[in-house]
């Protein structure tokens, strides 16, 4: 089971006057986690240092990366690299955005800040499992539509759609290892009048 971050946060702290900003997201490849790094550059575009670092995928096959962005070498990425991977999460980015206050850390003192950014912000990060998750869609009658949402709520179904016409048509979202009861459920609950259809799959993150 691959663990990864639900959803994207922020949070700040100060070290003798330089601000340090931790943003963290979400993200699912290189190219993802490179543009959202990009785009935390151009948010803070007068920023000191934007220092990134993200870990992609889990397991056997795993890429991180990770840039000091002008501090001293191995004082900024690296440690902060370090604390994204103690998080155990995959498929998260994280940039600790500096602005300078005047006054030189040294070393030690820079590693420490980097580090204590990125567990501030981690500590505010809801986690998911990574799952197989499939969409689909059916046609329901409107006397069997609450009872439908009632097993799509109790199966943890997310309703995506619902289109109000002659039925109802809903598409809904479910983690694969749940489609066959949940499928089962609308089955007797319909005398097997609800005949869904996957219409695709993807990972995706289901909160714990």
């Amino acid at each position: 089971m691959l663990l990864v971050p639900y959803e994207s946060a922020r949070a700040e702290i100060t070290v003798v006057n330089s601000r340090f900003v931790a943003s963290l997201s979400p993200v699912d490849s290189v190219e993802a986690a490179r543009e959202w790094v990009n785009s935390i550059k151009r948010e803070f575009p007068d920023a000191t240092h934007n220092v990134p670092a993200f870990v992609i995928g889990g397991g056997n096959s795993v890429t991180e990366f990770c840039s000091d962005d002008g501090e001293p070498s191995g004082t900024s990425g690296r440690p902060l690299l370090a604390v994204v991977k103690g998080s155990g999460m995959g498929n998260i980015a994280v940039v600790v955005t500096r602005y300078f206050g005047g006054t030189l850390l040294g070393t030690g003192g820079l590693v420490k800040a980097y580090s204590e950014a990125g567990r501030v912000v981690l500590a505010l990060v809801r986690r998911a499992e990574l799952v197989e998750s499939c969409r689909v869609s059916f046609s329901v009658s409107y006397h069997l539509f609450e009872r439908t949402r009632q097993i799509a709520a109790e199966s943890s179904a997310t309703v995506v759609s619902e289109d109000f016409a002659e039925d109802v048509r809903l598409v809904v979202e479910i983690a694969s290892e749940d489609y066959d009861s949940f499928v089962s459920r609308l089955s007797e609950a319909s005398s097997g009048t609800i005949v869904p259809v996957v219409e695709s799959k993807r990972m995706a993150a289901r909160p714990l």
